[in-house]
């Protein structure tokens, strides 16, 4: 199983990037659950399906929001 954060969308594609990795990939919307957004965590079954997982979302946006509270150590 892999997974991808959505990036963004680019005409009828959505762009996609391997978490850690500067590596992007570029999905036809088509394809993308209904309701999938940027930002969101998906995950590419062996068999191609297409999914968003939720929780890997949630865990994702909570740790950015939290490096963004984090007070800055620049003088």
């Amino acid at each position: 199983m892999k997974k991808l954060i959505l990036d963004r969308f680019e005409g009828g594609y959505a762009i996609c990037k391997e978490d850690g990795v500067e590596k992007l990939f570029g999905i036809d919307r088509q394809e993308l659950p209904k309701g999938a957004k940027a930002g969101d965590v998906l995950e590419i079954s062996d068999e191609g399906e297409i999914s968003v997982n939720e929780e890997a979302t949630r865990q994702r946006l909570e740790k950015m929001a939290a490096r963004q509270k984090k007070p800055s150590k620049r003088a």
